[in-house]
């Protein structure tokens, strides 16, 4: 099936062949030279008559094939149906200075919770290209990092400026669900999800995490929410009075408890993720439970066909000044 990507580009051909007829009886009906004598001009070979008139019907013939390129015509030659899945869904991560524990690696590196966190969300966010994702962070207050995108690169440009002390000490959680709620809860979405990651307890803001749970299960949200940290002990970065690194053991306490009641709340899941290796498989498994299909469109694939036409426009045009300047050249 043959379509054309410019179709209007076909006006052109009247416009230009109007011109082209113009030009050429004007200049049947005016001499260029004056001679005083055409005897001399019978002793001339004489071509066919129609020669006088091939010069003039080529080079139409070249602007029709021009026009025609310019036209864009294109072959459909597939049919796709193609089933996207698309899911609208907020990260909330904690940035309060317990993530700086490293009892987490990276390539059997130690690095602490939030630069682990950082490169597992990066890997989600990119195995969800159909998705509109958003980030949220929170700390002593909750901050919007990214409103709700489909424009990965911007989304993990402003992931990457998630920094422990982006905000106050503390972690309140209840704001950070509120937070995220409000960037996600009026969206035409099918399926809204939350998914809220913290290592520490609600010990700031103003909202309770259970009302802010309810609220979300009012609205249509579902929130899985995760537990970050190795038990017991964990290795804390410390600086003494010369500004020196040394580690330090200490507790971080984490309330398991309040995070499955806002799961289940809403109809989500609580996880813990005690190591690297934890996390990644926490957030392949919420990869792999949300996703959900949404209407399906037909697109054909095209392969265009306009390069013939300009080659073979190209060549008609060498041919007709060739000729004109050779076999069929006319005096002035």
């Amino acid at each position: 099936m043959m379509v054309f990507g410019n179709f209007w580009n076909i006006l052109w051909i009247p416009v230009l062949t109007i011109l082209l007829l113009l030009l050429y009886l004007r200049r049947r009906s005016r001499g260029a030279v004056r001679y005083s004598t055409l005897s001399f001009l019978k002793e001339l070979p004489r071509g066919p008559a129609s020669s006088r008139h091939l010069l003039i019907l080529l080079r139409m013939a070249a602007l029709v094939l021009l026009i025609i390129a310019l036209m864009r015509p294109r072959e459909g030659v597939e049919k796709t149906r193609v089933h996207t899945e698309g899911v609208d869904i907020v990260l909330a991560l904690d940035v309060s200075g317990s993530m700086a524990a490293e009892d987490f690696s990276i390539g059997g590196r130690r690095q602490n919770r939030l630069t682990v966190v950082k490169e597992v969300v990066r890997e989600f966010i990119q195995n969800r290209k159909n998705d509109r994702i958003g980030v949220v962070v929170f700390g002593g207050r909750a901050y919007t990092l990214c409103p709700l995108t489909l424009d990965q690169g911007m989304l993990l440009q402003f992931l990457d400026r998630a920094q422990i002390g982006f905000v106050e000490d503390g972690t309140a959680i209840g704001d950070g669900i509120t937070t995220a709620l409000n960037r996600i809860r009026m969206t035409k979405a099918k399926s809204k999800v939350l998914i809220l990651l913290t290592d520490g307890v609600q010990n700031a803001g103003k909202i309770d995490p259970k009302t802010a749970a309810e609220v979300a299960q009012a609205v249509g949200v579902k929130i899985y929410t995760i537990g970050v940290g190795s038990k017991g002990a964990v290795p804390f970065p410390m600086r003494d009075a010369a500004g020196r690194t040394f580690y330090q053991l200490i507790d971080i306490d984490l309330d398991e408890e309040l995070l499955q009641t806002v799961a289940q709340t809403t109809g989500g899941l609580y996880f813990r993720a005690t190591d690297t290796e934890a996390l990644e498989a926490i957030y392949r498994r919420i990869d792999a439970l949300e996703k959900t299909k949404i209407e399906s469109n037909v697109y054909v694939q095209y392969r265009e066909r306009f390069v013939p036409y300009g080659v073979t426009a190209m060549i008609i045009i060498l041919l007709e000044v060739a000729l004109g300047q050779t076999l069929l050249r006319t005096l002035p």
